[in-house]
């Protein structure tokens, strides 16, 4: 993903401990999927470092005239989904490894 529009995403927020203003040079990618992104921001005045994990960045784009737009996404998850997944989960028996797709088993 473009630093640019994470400078766009980023903008009009500071640092929790010194409050300075986050700019380009305070975000590095540590990690790039499809769908997902791993960040470190360190800020540039006091260094404190923080991690920062996005999903779902499919939905972040930037349009021609710098406007940040958030595109339609699924609802978020309910209280009632955590139930449902750990209902699933403390159901599952000893092969549960089973569900995990063979492409994901190795990561």
């Amino acid at each position: 993903m473009d630093k640019s529009k994470l400078k766009k995403l980023f903008s009009g927020l500071c640092c929790s401990v010194c409050r300075h203003d986050f700019d380009e040079s305070a975000i590095f990618i540590k990690r790039e999927e499809k769908n997902l992104l791993v960040l470190q921001i360190i800020c540039p005045e006091c260094g404190k470092s923080f991690g920062l994990a996005l999903l779902g960045t499919g939905a972040l784009s930037v349009k021609d005239d710098d406007e940040l737009v958030i595109q339609d996404c699924p609802e978020p998850i309910s209280y009632d989904d955590v139930l449902d997944a750990h209902n699933f989960i403390d159901k599952l028996e000893k092969d549960w490894t089973k569900y995990i797709p063979d492409e994901l088993k190795n990561i």
